[in-house]
């Protein structure tokens, strides 16, 4: 999002988790909507601008993950397998 914004991702992610960490709050996230905070990233607190991301699509995530997961696996099976050298 950073990036397609024209910022520095890892500058705008670590002002972020910065921020998450010190005022004890996991739903900091970048909010390009909206001008520079105090410290001249776009990190906003997502639940006061109505962002949520519904069970649903976390479940989806994991279970790609999974498949992600099972594929390389049997790659690996069959290299080991044929002793790929």
């Amino acid at each position: 999002l950073a990036e397609n914004a024209g910022l520095s991702p890892i500058e705008e992610v670590a002002a972020a988790k910065s921020r998450q960490l010190r005022e004890d709050n996991c739903r900091i996230g970048l909010g390009m909507d909206r001008m520079n905070d105090d410290d001249g990233m776009h990190s906003r607190d997502m639940k006061e601008a109505g962002v949520f991301e519904a069970l649903i699509g976390k479940q989806e995530q994991i279970q790609l993950a999974t498949q992600v997961v099972k594929m390389i696996l049997k790659i690996d099976d069959v290299i080991s397998m044929g002793h790929y050298q």
